[in-house]
């Protein structure tokens, strides 16, 4: 298998630009890969963590619904709940405890589900970046045959 011609690669590739975009770039990327058949979506973020991963968790839920990445339905839920508990525990335990800030991107093409966190974290007077990826299986439904290749 070529790791440069793989959707799950793919599509977490995309979801990842969109979390390290600038909100003009967001919007630029959002038009280019409608025109592919991808949909995509960002949302700002931040807080302290533990505290604020259901915060996180819940953001990227509205994303992916207000942008049509899912339907409003539990098995899509669940896939977006289950990347971002993934990525989030990618980081967690080297940002436990401090403020972050940043933004959630994600990225479906057909059952192709991929969520990446980006988030600057501070420490004092300094500043560290971090960033985690996941994917997840969806069921393309019925009544999304927008999104069948």
């Amino acid at each position: 298998m070529e790791f440069y011609d793989n959707k799950s690669v793919d599509v977490c590739r995309i979801a990842l630009k969109m979390a390290i975009s600038s909100r003009e770039e967001e919007k630029k990327l959002i038009k280019e890969y409608k025109l592919k058949g991808i949909r995509v979506a960002a949302v700002d973020v931040g807080g302290t963590m533990p505290n604020s991963r259901f915060k996180f968790i819940e953001s990227a839920l509205v994303a992916a619904k207000r942008n049509n990445i899912i339907k409003d339905e539990h098995v899509h839920d669940g896939a977006v709940i289950g990347a971002m508990r993934e990525a989030i525990s990618q980081i967690e335990t080297n940002i436990n405890g401090l403020s972050v800030g940043g933004k959630i991107g994600l990225a479906r093409n057909g059952e192709h589900l991929g969520v990446a966190i980006f988030l600057s974290v501070g420490i004092l007077q300094f500043n560290e970046v971090i960033t985690s990826v996941a994917h997840r299986s969806v069921a393309v439904l019925p009544d999304e045959n927008d999104f069948i290749e």
